[in-house]
């Protein structure tokens, strides 16, 4: 330890120059200005001579004063860099391998490389090759105009809704019952199992129930829909290219099915209260025609309304006989006697019209009696009421029959139907799966676990 101080003073020797380097203060390197004294200046100079020397001497003695500032300042200095040593300590040890090190190399090839080199194994050896069939479509709705919807605008659309059949569509595709359905056509279970034996994690279990069958489709089929255009496109997996296209286009033939279903769906509510409202006035034209019939049947009186013209003629006639005969009387008074039988029977004649006159309007009153007895009145009021009811019931029934047939035209004309803008193709090589893609998936998750397991094991280290 003897040589401590020696390094020390070594060490601290720089922080403060040397005595011999100490720079000389700025005063000393100027020229003394002589006093006014001392001075040369002839005896005739005036005042201002004397007043600059004066700032000259007081420089000096400022410039003095800093260089002794100076001095004690580096004594000083040189002086706390020789009381304390300078400390050097050891050199750290050369790192090695703990056990540690090696759980860290052991988990990185148990959690990353075992399941890459699993899964490059695996797909490499094992999976079957899969081929692609694409198919694109959408559910368009077309409206014919009708004459009326150019002329007058009277015409009402019942489109606006293809985007929700091509919603319904997109779910109908994942849906258990199509898968049900192709299964009876293409046996869905035998093409998907086949390869079963070889490449177990990849193919369907053929012991699998159709709710497995359902989960393994939505695997093999992968469906896209863009909700603004209503486009639906799909890519459909199979083990051999035409499976791969027959099984779209049975997809194809399913959707336009369901689709033309929508459509009558769609007419039949479009029709049915059209419909409902057209039955309820041919009902009720029934019923007042029915009625009217029972009531001509009752009082024997095939149309009233004739009857009582026949009536009003007959009454016109004895009318017609009345005025004859009293002119006929006149004549005889002034020609016959007070006794001539002529005249008697003239006003026999009179009283007898007056009489059926009366009973003719008497059946015109309240108490007047029909063909069978009933009061007159009261059986043309019966009548005129069922006519208004039938010619009610009529005109409903032509209004309800004139909105029924406008409402099925407008449905007829509603069309709604599949665009198949890319057809079932056939694929020419194998694109599934897709071995590096899935291979660098499981490397990233694998190493993402380990990184993660790491961190938290030293964490819990560095807490201890």
């Amino acid at each position: 330890m003897a040589s401590s101080p020696t390094r020390s003073t070594e060490t601290a020797s720089p922080l403060a120059p040397a005595p011999e380097e100490t720079p000389r203060p700025q005063a000393e390197r100027l020229r003394p200005v002589p006093d006014a004294q001392d001075s040369d200046l002839p005896g005739g100079e005036d005042d201002a001579d004397a007043a600059a020397v004066a700032p000259a001497r007081k420089s000096k003695r400022a410039l003095r004063r800093e260089a002794r500032q100076a001095r004690r300042e580096a004594e000083k200095a040189r002086a706390e860099a020789e009381a304390e040593p300078v400390v050097v300590r050891p050199l750290a040890r050369p790192a090695k391998v703990k056990k540690r090190h090696w759980g860290l190399v052991f988990s990185f090839l148990l959690m990353v490389l075992a399941p890459i080199g699993v899964s490059s194994w695996y797909l490499y050896t094992r999976a079957v090759d899969q081929y692609a069939s694409t198919l694109g479509f959408t559910v368009r709705s077309e409206d014919i105009s009708s004459a009326s919807d150019i002329l007058g605008g009277l015409g009402s659309t019942l489109g606006g809704g293809a985007n929700n059949d091509a919603e319904i569509l997109y779910e109908y595709i994942r849906s258990q019952e199509i898968v049900r359905r192709i299964d009876d056509k293409l046996d869905l279970r035998a093409l998907y199992s086949r390869h079963h034996e070889i490449d177990p994690l990849l193919s369907f279990n053929p012991d699998g129930t159709i709710e497995d069958l359902t989960d393994y489709w939505e695997r093999m089929l992968r469906i896209s829909y863009d909700s603004g255009s209503g486009l639906i496109e799909m890519r459909v997996l199979a083990f051999d290219p035409v499976e791969a296209r027959d099984i779209a286009q049975e997809i194809y033939l399913e959707s336009s099915e369901t689709v033309n279903e929508l459509s009558a769906v769609a007419r039949e509510d479009a029709t049915r209260y059209a419909r409902a409202d057209l039955d309820l006035a041919q009902d009720r034209l029934k019923e007042a025609r029915e009625a009217l019939t029972a009531f001509r049947v009752e009082n024997q009186i095939v149309d009233p309304t004739a009857d009582i013209q026949g009536q009003m003629g007959l009454l016109n006639t004895l009318q017609g006989q009345l005025a004859a005969a009293l002119i006929d009387l006149d004549l005889l008074g002034d020609s016959a006697g007070e006794g001539d039988p002529r005249v008697a029977q003239a006003q026999r004649r009179i009283e007898v019209i007056r009489a059926r006159i009366a009973q003719e309007r008497e059946k015109f009153g309240a108490n007047g009696q029909g063909p069978t007895g009933e009061n007159y009145a009261t059986t043309i009021s019966e009548f005129e009421r069922l006519s208004v009811e039938r010619e009610f019931a009529e005109t409903a029934y032509t209004a309800a029959l004139a909105a029924y047939d406008a409402a099925q035209a407008e449905a007829e004309r509603q069309s709604r139907y599949l665009a198949t803008y890319i057809r079932p193709t056939l694929a020419e090589r194998a694109q599934f799966p897709q071995r590096e893609m899935m291979i660098g998936i499981v490397a990233l998750f694998g190493f993402l676990a380990w990184a993660i397991g790491s961190l938290v094991y030293y964490s819990l280290r560095d807490r201890r």
